[in-house]
């Protein structure tokens, strides 16, 4: 990674976990809505994990880059020994709608089959994970 691509949050974790709880609402509230794209759920899937595995790490004190990409977010959480749920070794599904999938339109193939209700149990799980992850006290 480049020199000077990693963050610190200047905001409370907090704010991470409201935001991905409101992402997550969403998800709830438009999977089973067949009139909605599959982009827009899988995007507000996306960016409640990334979100959640930001907070984890920002309450860790462990810088991050600006990336949507869940997989290299995960690779920080296991370089820094956090332990973290088996959802997110698939998590690496959701990373596209961050924003390949955002503009499928200009996809010349078609999305593939996306899994709604994975999709939902993944954010509640990670969600859960995160929430825990709070709340359990910091170790050496």
């Amino acid at each position: 990674m480049r020199a000077g691509y990693f963050m610190q949050l200047p905001q409370p974790v907090d704010v991470l976990l409201r935001k991905a709880k409101a992402d997550e609402f969403a998800v709830e509230k438009l999977a089973p809505d067949p009139d909605c794209a599959d982009e827009i759920i899988g995007f507000h899937a996306q960016q409640a994990v990334d979100k959640l595995i930001k907070e984890v790490l920002a309450h860790r004190s462990v810088p991050f880059p600006r990336i949507h990409d869940l997989t290299e977010l995960v690779d920080l959480l296991r370089e820094n020994k956090i332990a973290f749920p088996e959802q997110l070794e698939e998590t690496d599904r959701l990373t596209p709608f961050a924003t390949v999938f955002r503009y499928a339109e200009l996809l010349t193939q078609p999305l593939h089959d996306f899994d709604r209700s994975w999709a939902l149990d993944c954010v509640r799980k990670v969600r859960a994970w995160a929430e825990s992850m709070l709340r359990a006290p910091e170790t050496g």
